[in-house]
């Protein structure tokens, strides 16, 4: 992992085309801005835990639909 210390109105480059910007501090809130290309996803880690457990449970769906269907042949 890299650590940075960076202040309002400074940012990182992630690879050749995303770009981190510190837009505000607020005690003990940073908020961020993210510039990336429209085809990278971005997404706050719980909004991704969350996708990633739908697509889960839809595969699940599937594999039980499949089942059922299968049984009734």
């Amino acid at each position: 992992m890299l650590v940075l210390s960076r202040k309002k109105n400074e940012s990182i480059i992630i690879g050749d085309h995303i770009e981190v910007k510190i837009l505000s501090t607020e005690g003990d809130q940073v908020k961020l801005g993210i510039v990336a290309p429209k085809n990278v996803k971005v997404h706050r880690s719980e909004v991704f835990e969350a996708i990633q457990e739908q697509n889960r449970e839809a595969l699940n769906a599937n594999v039980d639909l499949f089942q059922q269907f299968k049984n009734k042949k």
